[in-house]
């Protein structure tokens, strides 16, 4: 018998709620506010939480995010159940990452159709990752890893200059692209923007955050049209619970994530205007292959320099034929010189 938990300070609505959930064969445990709730989640491990928002002692956004904060029950599918209709409150528990929302008042089936749907797709998740390579003896193929993370999920089109997410927001989603390129960057209180990193076909973006549990510190934004694969934050979280092949893969990535941020922050640091600019060129080269095709503002934002310095070394580049610019694109004649100014 599946176990429902059910938060509620309403008497009336948490013994109603609770008589038909018990009607359609769960076993329920009952809590009237959020502090009570969350211990008896520890304790329990209900399959399902259900959750008022507003409630005494600990509301239900309080009683999520001690949810999330313990690893044993983190992943445990969890429904807000509320009075309040407004959008922005519902924006603010999906955002927080609950899986569904039931305003009230509601019916039987409303409540019935939203616990069955949500504990047949952790059924569905969990079964899928008992049957990976990598909660086996064998470590998951890179591969496989993809598969995992990008099979089957909604895909979001992004056109040039259109924000994916921007900085001091909450993360609710990874994001895998699929076609075309992103570019990451911070901007500081005189508007001047500084491209953090540029993100091409088959790279993930906005781990950092869902790994650290803190809000984005940057701003995406694509630099030309672009496909996005979009993982929930709850899956994101199961994979890496219960694949150890898949939490590796992306602790490597942060790790490598962290040692680039230093290194390109050491160089902006101290780097002089000619070594800036053969940094990024040889950065984008390996990103765009034969040509550059990135704009003189980004390519310039990318260098940490500001873009009349930039225009006049590539033209000091062009001059001694470590590149070539046609139509507005670069391309690279010399990268064994531009690497010599690196040292």
């Amino acid at each position: 018998m599946r176990k429902i938990l059910l938060i509620e300070d309403n008497p009336e609505v948490r013994e109603n709620t609770a008589e038909i959930l018990s009607l359609a064969n769960y076993q329920v445990r009952t809590a009237e506010n959020g502090k009570i709730g969350v211990e008896l989640a520890l304790k329990e491990q209900p399959d399902l939480i259900i959750c008022d928002v507003m409630m005494p002692v600990l509301d239900g956004y309080g009683v999520l995010h001690l949810v999330h904060q313990n690893a044993s029950i983190r992943n445990t599918p969890f429904i807000f159940l509320t009075a309040k209709s407004d959008r922005t409150d519902w924006r603010k528990g999906m955002e927080l990452g609950a899986d569904d929302y039931i305003t009230k008042p509601f019916d039987d089936t409303e409540l019935l159709n939203a616990v069955e749907r949500r504990l047949k797709k952790a059924d569905l998740i969990r079964e899928e990752y008992l049957q990976a390579p990598g909660n086996q003896d064998t470590p998951a193929s890179q591969k496989e890893i993809m598969r995992l993370f990008t099979e089957n999920r909604n895909v979001n089109r992004y056109k040039k200059k259109q924000i994916i997410y921007s900085e001091g927001n909450r993360p609710s989603r990874l994001f895998y692209i699929r076609k075309g390129k992103v570019k990451t960057f911070k901007t500081n209180e005189e508007g001047k923007a500084l491209v953090i990193d540029l993100h091409q076909e088959g790279d993930f973006l906005g781990y950092v955050p869902l790994l650290e549990g803190t809000p984005y510190r940057e701003t995406a934004e694509a630099i030309e049209n672009v496909e996005l694969s979009v993982i929930p934050r709850e899956d994101f979280d199961e994979l890496i619970t219960n694949n150890r092949d898949a939490a590796r893969k992306f602790f490597v990535l942060l790790a490598q994530n962290i040692s680039e941020k230093e290194d390109h922050l050491m160089e902006l640091a101290y780097n002089s205007l000619r070594m800036k600019v053969a940094r990024a060129l040889i950065t984008l080269h390996k990103k765009y292959d034969e040509s550059i095709t990135m704009s003189r503002e980004n390519m310039a934002a990318m260098a940490g320099t500001a873009t009349e310095s930039l225009v006049r070394t590539l033209s000091d580049f062009k001059n001694e034929r470590l590149i070539d610019i046609k139509e507005g694109q670069v391309f690279i004649l010399n990268e064994k010189k531009l690497q010599d100014l690196l040292h």
